[in-house]
């Protein structure tokens, strides 16, 4: 089970939570507690925060208000007597820990929660919302890297933004902020997921000859997907064997036929370029994927038929062009 705690910064009522966490966890230590600040009205939507602090069990806030909204608010409990406090109550703490801790199923079949939080699927996705020309923007920027194999001018996102009374240098910040793409300290786009400027070891060419990079083996399996297009994927594995999958018509085939996709993410914090981008990689085989995770159990995951991660990657990216 994975506990997530959004919070603003510098939020007081972070403690009275943490020690309710721990008072009530004592005698669990195979739970894990993540901490994420929010800053921006974005995030908090992209990570599903109904005010701080807001948490997660398994992906689900169990104390949310039927018709809330996301917010950086601070959040207010209701007692057994209907009083507000700033943290919930122990006995209904216990109870949402029983009803969503205890699920078995992720929300991608053969997945493990946390890593589906971290690749937001099962309610959590990587199309940005509509609010400050963030999703305008996004989507131009996915297209640009689908046409010309990279992200585009800044005068074209200026062009863009402008529609939304806001600067590209803002929109891009607020998209960097939450995880929809990534920035260098220069401010120049390094990814946008499932596209990297930067050249890896997934090469994706597309139906019209275009070649471009993706983050992992799941955003390569994805970009066919989202652009409706058939493509040639190549990837060298994480021991220096060479996978080819051929995606026509929707449907993968791989040489080897023997291919597998290992889908993991570290137990840190922070972004997903960081901490599961890297673990995301086509093996030639099962064996060699579950020699891979075994000599790598700092990093949790599971392994994925490619037909399988074809349709994870669909889940992801299928419909951010929409």
């Amino acid at each position: 089970m994975e506990l997530v705690v959004l919070s603003v910064p510098d939020c007081p009522h972070v403690a009275l939570l943490d020690d309710l966490l721990r008072d009530v966890l004592a005698d669990r230590p195979e739970v894990r507690v993540v901490h994420r600040e929010v800053t921006e009205h974005a995030q908090a939507e992209a990570e599903g925060m109904h005010g701080s602090p807001t948490l997660l069990v398994n992906g689900v806030d169990p104390f949310a208000v039927p018709g809330s909204r996301p917010s950086v608010s601070c959040r207010l409990f209701r007692d057994e007597d209907g009083l507000a406090r700033p943290a919930p109550p122990r006995t209904a703490l216990v109870a949402a820990l029983t009803t969503y801790g205890g699920r078995t199923e992720p929300p991608v079949a053969g997945l493990p929660p946390g890593v589906a939080e971290i690749l937001r699927v099962g309610g959590q996705r990587r199309r940005a919302p509509e609010t400050r020309g963030q999703r305008a923007v996004q989507q131009a920027v996915l297209r640009s890297f689908a046409v010309a194999g990279h992200p585009p001018t800044a005068d074209e996102l200026e062009v863009v933004s402008a529609e939304f009374s806001a600067s590209a240098a803002e929109v891009l910040a607020l998209l960097h902020d939450a995880d929809f793409l990534r920035l260098d300290s220069a401010g120049c786009i390094t990814v946008a997921y499932p596209f990297s400027a930067l050249p890896t070891r997934h090469r994706v060419t597309q139906a019209d000859g275009v070649l471009v990079f993706a983050m992992c083996a799941v955003d390569a399996l994805g970009i066919p997907a989202m652009l409706s297009t058939d493509a040639e994927i190549v990837s060298t594995t994480a021991d220096g064997a060479e996978v080819v999958v051929s995606v026509l018509g929707g449907r993968p085939e791989a040489d080897p036929s023997t291919a597998v996709v290992f889908v993991g993410a570290s137990c840190e914090t922070g972004p997903a370029a960081e901490v599961c981008c890297g673990h995301l990689n086509f093996f030639a085989s099962r064996d060699g994927a579950a020699g891979w995770a075994a000599a790598h159990p700092d990093v949790p995951g599971s392994i994925l038929g490619v037909g399988e991660a074809c349709e994870l990657g669909r889940e992801i990216f299928g419909s951010l062009l929409a």
